[in-house]
């Protein structure tokens, strides 16, 4: 296992971040079911890599946005990844997710870092304001993966979080520059 990487979740309030991590993680949320308002909680999680690996992640489940709530700004400086969670019946949701990824382009300061959207309450079909066609358009043109997800199936849950945690541990490719004093099979040293 690795050094494990921070992924922040975050997104307007009542989306279901909360709701898909404790679905993801403990299988135990019941919608429907009264809440509290998240302050900030951290989950830390392993999570089984495309590669067969398990790796932790530590996913930092933020304060709901609302109107003058901005994403604090310590979580982009420390932040590996991002997942933005809207829901798939409120279209305001959708547009902070936009504002989000802007957000966290302008912020990053030249580091890599991983962004995942949800589009959570994806079975409320007939309340539902946010196209997925149009949001996927929007996910393709920002070079990032879009899931339509729902905690009341957990399946749909698992997949995105391996996928994201595949990316972010992703060993690093060797370079084919050998590095100065390090000696090659087969070429003769100059080293007496």
């Amino acid at each position: 296992m690795g050094k494990g990487c921070k992924v922040v979740v975050c997104g307007m309030a009542s989306v279901g971040k909360t709701a898909i991590l404790e679905q993801l993680l403990y299988g135990s949320h019941t919608v429907g079911a009264e809440t509290s308002d998240t302050q900030e909680d951290i989950y830390v999680a392993s999570v089984e890599t495309d590669r067969g690996v398990r790796e932790q992640l530590r996913l930092y489940d933020t304060r709901g946005l609302r109107e003058g709530l901005d994403l604090p700004k310590h979580f982009f400086s420390v932040a590996d990844g991002f997942v933005l969670v809207y829901s798939v019946d409120c279209l305001e949701s959708f547009k902070k997710v936009e504002v989000l990824k802007k957000e966290i382009d302008r912020s990053r300061d030249k580091k890599e870092v991983m962004v995942m959207v949800l589009g959570n309450k994806c079975e409320l079909r007939e309340r539902r304001q946010v196209d997925q066609d149009t949001a996927q358009q929007w996910a393709r043109g920002e070079k990032v993966k879009l899931w339509e997800v729902t905690v009341t199936d957990r399946s749909t849950l698992i997949e995105p979080f391996t996928s994201l945690t595949s990316r972010l541990t992703q060993p690093q490719s060797k370079s084919a520059f050998p590095l100065p004093g390090r000696k090659s099979k087969g070429t003769p040293s100059n080293d007496i």
